[in-house]
């Protein structure tokens, strides 16, 4: 089968869209399918491209097995409403052209990535005179989001941006996305059932797995044996609600045997660094290399997962994968009935987004209880083993995509 992935980001960007996009593409090239992919050099979530790519040049290169055309972006300084619009604008009318040449592959099927919705209306149109079957994957609903966190609030805006959603999601042979709740809600948007999957972002429980002895980030950071080490991973940006993370160390300054790792990047590093520089219980650390997740993960006592309210089920983060992958106890910020609340339910402990101190609380609870960190901690290793494997997700996706040309050739007989 031949297969044009189109999405804004991909490898070797270590965390969201990018990382998982890159793993489906190199999936399927590896299971004998010919995949071409066009995106965008990486820039996530620095928010700056990386040094060794150009954010102004169009580039092609081998990844994988994969076949990848890069097409310029422009990045913001401060991505922030309008200039946010205009970043994701800039992609998409700078890959019509390596999305163009396309045409002479002739694609069996188109999958775009959503985000960016931006670049639909290419992905249908290629589909459309290749005779191809188009899928729309939703790791976020961009819209929602942009407006429930204020990235955009004019009420024209708003009507015309869910118009425009509304129309996209419709035109689709086949529209899926990363978590039950997020397909209820295509559905809800106009998405016929029958045309809506689950996909759920996956981790590789072979690479990240518990590990037989202590991880040796405890040393090189400089945590004593007797101390727990409560872990956030993942980007640092406005949804995350770090700032509630950071409110709970604060409330545990008390207790010298917690201390609260902070690891990654984004918009809102800079302000974490500032906060974690005035409290004795916090560290932060940048990025680290892929081949070293397994190793960091399995530092955590505990895992913690912060959350906005106005966030709650718009996403499934995609950190929560590898955090139930390492068998360590997570706590997370998930309102009853939400997706993430259903997940972790008898494999973490859930409180309230928003609420630091309640979040503190668990924190404190999962500490002090050995047995109950090491029981959570295996039924969420469990729980990644049976539904979250590579396996399992590219078998059901695999199927997908065979029965999209099934109706094809039918309807070609017909």
């Amino acid at each position: 089968m031949k297969l044009l992935i189109y999405g804004l980001n991909y490898a070797p960007e270590l965390t969201g869209a990018g990382k998982y996009t890159a793993e489906m593409a190199e999936a399927l090239a590896a299971r004998g399918h010919d995949v071409h992919v066009v995106c965008a050099p990486p820039y996530y979530p620095a928010w700056h491209v990386a040094a060794g790519w150009s954010a102004w040049r169009y580039a092609r290169e081998e990844r994988g097995g994969v076949a990848v055309r890069r097409a310029p972006l422009w990045v913001p300084l401060h991505p922030r409403g309008v200039t946010r619009v205009v970043h994701l604008a800039s992609f998409a009318l700078s890959s019509i052209l390596p999305m163009l040449a396309q045409w002479r592959w002739r694609p069996d099927v188109v999958l775009a990535i959503a985000p960016t919705l931006l670049c639909a209306p290419a992905a249908l149109a290629l589909a459309h005179v290749t005779h191809a079957k188009a899928w729309l994957h939703v790791q976020d609903f961009e819209v929602d989001a942009a407006f429930k966190l204020g990235l955009l609030a004019r009420r024209n805006a708003a009507r015309a941006a869910h118009a425009f959603e509304h129309s996209m999601l419709r035109r689709f042979d086949v529209v899926s996305s990363i978590s039950e709740k997020m397909v209820e809600r295509l559905v809800a948007l106009g998405v016929d059932a029958s045309r809506a999957l689950c996909l759920p972002n996956w981790v590789d429980v072979e690479t990240i797995r518990p590990l037989e002895r202590r991880s040796g980030y405890r040393a090189s950071l400089a945590i004593g044996e007797g101390e727990k080490i409560v872990l956030y991973a993942g980007n640092m940006g406005a949804k995350q609600g770090l700032e509630y993370l950071i409110a709970a160390a604060m409330l545990l300054v008390r207790r010298p045997d917690i201390r609260f790792v902070f690891c990654g990047d984004g918009l809102a590093r800079d302000e974490v660094a500032r906060q974690c520089a005035r409290l004795p219980n916090c560290m932060l650390i940048g990025l680290q290399r892929a081949d070293l997740l397994n190793e960091l993960l399995n530092a955590a006592d505990v895992h913690v997962l912060p959350q906005r309210a106005d966030a709650a089920d718009l996403v499934m983060p995609s950190k929560l994968t590898g955090m139930m992958a390492s068998g360590r106890a997570i706590v997370a910020m998930a309102g009853e009935g939400t997706e993430l609340w259903s997940v972790l339910a008898g494999r973490g402990m859930t409180v309230e987004p928003e609420d630091g101190a309640a979040l503190a609380h668990a924190i404190e609870v999962l500490v002090d209880d050995a047995s109950m960190r090491e029981r959570l901690g295996a039924a969420a290793r469990r729980y990644a083993v049976l539904m979250l494997s590579p396996e399992a997700v590219m078998e059901r996706l695999e199927r997908r995509l065979y029965a999209c040309l099934d109706e094809e050739k039918e309807a070609v007989e017909m």
